[in-house]
């Protein structure tokens, strides 16, 4: 039986987005099973940023007309970042909302709904391939966009084996990864565990499509595409420790810790019609590329947001400290620019160069080495700010020392800035401190690095698909003249 969307309502509000997370689910944070996420005092924080998120999706006519269209199926209101994009003028209007959803927090969520999204455009847009491999697979994936768009679903996914012992293989040790253990007319019955889920605890489903052992002979029962609702039978969804100070005085992490989570499956069912593919590596692995084609371009627009970001708050230490027009300064504050301008380009120009898909749509050209660049400027910005700041991340008053009256004094004369109070330049650094510094700043900076894969293995792969062809034709013909000089 098909997912159904008749009795969906569209676009999610404040109040029926915390509602829709007190569903029963299984989530643990510090050792203890969380009764409801949209209260509980490590989640309510990030909760209530997407819940406002939401709610200035609807009230403010401008958000709404960027982030938002008309289904063609059933005439709700639901997010365009679910829309299909088969013109320019439609794929601009797609990323426009992709630019809306990253610059409402400023580039710090990586899970922004928006990403997932347009993971699930990927999936329909291979849908074909996946009919033609197992009947119903496809259709399944239309239906889940369907699903998922008309009921304006948050998602995560889970990607990554547990680390066990990545020396083995699950072949030898199946535990070492998800994998289906039955089927039967219900669905199938998996086992295992998948992580890093990041918004685990703040999704209502997520999705599963790679794991490290998908193009291996042998490996079929560890090959699956599907998606789940959090709160599942046999679903555990475990936290890790919350980022934010009991005080909230942490701006950043108080509000965009995204948490990431290990999910458990004990001999969880999924139902035939949340399954998209089965058994079938060689597919899985061309398709991974296939259904992140809309996603990567979502990536880059949120680490476009996070630059200029890191840009401004650069800018603003520098004068803080009276260090801005200091040549070496200025050449490092260029030096960040640089890349936020180079991606700014780079984003324009997948755009512009977007080619049609085999069902149609129409999608970024590919950018993955652009990917892969990113996460190494993100390092670089890091260390350009740490350097710029120096010892003034490491001691600023903090908000209870502002407020005494007997330590105020001493901190008007002592801890104020060029042309800067005291208490405003201690906020300003206690931010970029949450940028480069803390357990926040180096959480999003190991997320950057990762999240769009090993960079490592990413440049062989690129190394691999490159096509040298032309320009080494000339290089031989060049070479040759040498011997008829």
């Amino acid at each position: 039986m098909a997912l159904q969307t008749t009795t969906a309502r569209g676009l999610q509000t404040g109040d029926s987005y915390r509602e829709s997370l007190d569903d029963g689910r299984e989530v643990w944070v510090d050792g203890k099973r969380v009764a409801n996420v949209a209260d509980h005092p490590a989640f309510k924080p990030a909760v209530d940023v997407f819940a406002n998120l939401f709610e200035r999706r609807l009230a403010d006519p401008e958000s709404q007309a960027v982030s938002t269209f008309r289904s063609p199926e059933t005439g709700n209101l639901v997010s365009r970042s679910y829309s299909l994009p088969s013109t320019p003028e439609e794929l601009r209007a797609k990323f426009r909302a992709s630019e809306w959803w990253m610059r409402q927090s400023l580039g710090q969520l990586g899970r922004s709904p928006d990403f997932m999204a347009n993971v699930v455009v990927g999936l329909w847009d291979y849908h074909r391939e996946l009919e033609a491999d197992r009947a119903g697979f496809g259709e399944n994936a239309k239906n889940y966009h369907s699903y998922a768009m008309e009921n304006d679903l948050v998602l995560t996914h889970a990607l990554g084996d547990p680390q066990i012992d990545r020396s083995a293989s699950p072949l030898d040790d199946p535990d070492l990864a998800l994998r289906v253990i039955e089927e039967n007319d219900k669905g199938i019955v998996i086992r295992g565990a998948k992580q890093l889920a990041t918004l685990a605890p703040f999704s209502h489903e997520v999705l599963i499509y790679l794991n490290g052992v998908t193009a291996q002979r042998g490996a079929e029962q560890f090959v699956m595409w599907f998606a789940l609702p959090m709160n599942a039978p046999g679903l555990t969804v475990l936290c890790r420790g919350p980022l934010a100070r009991p005080d909230r005085t942490n701006i950043l992490a108080s509000g965009y810790d995204e948490q990431d989570a290990m999910l458990f499956f004990d001999d969880v069912l999924v139902p035939w019609d949340r399954v998209f593919l089965l058994g079938n590596g060689l597919l899985a692995a061309k398709g991974l590329t296939r259904i992140n084609a809309w996603s990567i371009q979502s990536t880059h627009i949120r680490f476009h947001e996070r630059l200029k970001l890191f840009a401004s708050v650069a800018a603003m230490v520098a004068n803080a400290i009276g260090v801005d027009s200091f040549r070496g300064i200025q050449e490092d504050l260029g030096e960040i620019i640089s890349y936020t301008e180079t991606l700014r380009l780079a984003i324009a120009g997948a755009e512009a160069l977007a080619t049609p898909t085999p069902t149609g749509l129409l999608a970024p050209t590919a950018s993955h080495g652009l990917g892969f660049w990113s996460a190494e400027v993100s390092g670089r910005v890091v260390e350009i700010i740490r350097r710029i700041g120096a010892s003034g991340f490491v001691m600023q008053p903090s908000e209870a020392d502002l407020a005494s009256l007997e330590l105020r004094p001493l901190l008007d004369k002592y801890m104020h800035g060029h042309d800067i109070g005291v208490a405003e330049k201690s906020r300003l650094f206690r931010l970029a401190t949450e940028l480069v510094n803390d357990g926040f700043g180096l959480r999003q900076e190991m997320y950057e690095y990762l999240h769009r894969g090993d960079p490592g293995a990413g440049r062989t792969r690129l190394l691999r698909a490159y096509d040298r062809s032309e320009t080494d034709a000339d290089v031989h013909e060049i070479i040759s003249r040498v011997a008829t000089l």
